[in-house]
């Protein structure tokens, strides 16, 4: 692709697709780095802590331990993770469209919001070994449960932020629309849906982090097989059997797991962002 020359001549590299894939690479390295430089603090820490006062490795062991048993187990926390990173990016997807679904349609009606909205709290409120077994009852023992799971824990912060930004509207640029006999679906499609894009990163951002939170939860209550099993559901069944060192690796496993789609979804964001509001100052 050829680079577009700027009005003083210079050349915009912001339309050259390697110039964009190096930026998006970089930008997901650096939101990436500091979590990893903290725990890498934390690890010396605790290997210090563990050698200083001779604690019982059955209880706390050391990082060092942790890590051989992550070698040992390499295989099985892998796949571990795999599964437990599909259900995730399956329950967050499902959250992020449907979730966006119900903020148009509460960005339609006061009434409905009004009448509906309290049933979204609901569901970031009520603790999930209540309706679990209704989950259970359902979906039955496996991955639909546990994406059903993980979606109940993700959905909210997409319906609060996708309803914000499709309600904080200008004002003016309503009248605007409704001045020109603009239908609902004009209004939504092209004026409520553009503004609540910066909401709806936001919302994605938390509920990518609660994706994997809500997938390990799942585990525990739905469970898998013996044969294909993911981090919940392997932390669960380390601890029961007293292998704390691999339940150690497991849980650091779910955390990276964690910073890793929360890097992500803040990279790909950044780079949505960065071209919505080039857009709205080219317009302006």
């Amino acid at each position: 692709m050829t680079n577009h020359a700027t009005s003083d001549g210079s050349t915009d590299h912001r339309t050259n697709w390697p110039f964009r894939i190096v930026i998006g690479i970089w930008r997901f390295v650096r939101q990436l780095l500091p979590p990893f430089v903290a725990m890498m603090i934390v690890m010396v820490v605790w290997q210090l802590y563990v050698t200083l006062t001779g604690v019982n490795r059955i209880f706390l062991p050391g990082p060092l331990l942790v890590v051989h048993a992550g070698i040992r187990e390499f295989k099985s926390i892998a796949n571990a993770t795999a599964l437990t990173a599909e259900i995730a990016l399956c329950a967050f997807a499902l959250s992020l469209v449907i979730g966006s679904l119900i903020a148009s349609v509460f960005s339609q009606s006061g009434v409905i919001r009004r009448s509906c909205y309290p049933y979204a709290i609901f569901l970031q409120t009520v603790p999930m070994i209540a309706i679990a077994p209704l989950i259970l009852r359902f979906f039955g023992f496996g991955f639909q449960s546990v994406v059903a799971v993980s979606f109940i824990i993700c959905l909210f912060p997409i319906i609060t932020n996708a309803t914000a930004g499709m309600l904080h509207v200008d004002t003016d640029l309503l009248d605007l629309f409704r001045l020109h006999n603009a239908s609902r679906w004009q209004i939504l499609t092209k004026l409520r849906l553009p503004n609540s894009i910066p909401f709806i990163i936001a919302g994605a951002k938390t509920s990518s982090g609660l994706a994997v939170i809500g997938a390990i939860v799942g585990e525990y209550f739905a469970g898998m097989s013996s044969s294909s099993y993911g981090l919940g559901y392997l932390i669960r069944w380390k601890f029961e059997a007293m292998k704390t060192d691999v339940l150690f690796a497991s849980v650091i496993a779910s955390t990276l797991l964690g910073v890793v789609m929360f890097a992500a979804v803040s990279a790909i964001g950044a780079s949505i962002l960065s071209r919505w509001y080039d857009q709205q100052a080219t317009a302006s």
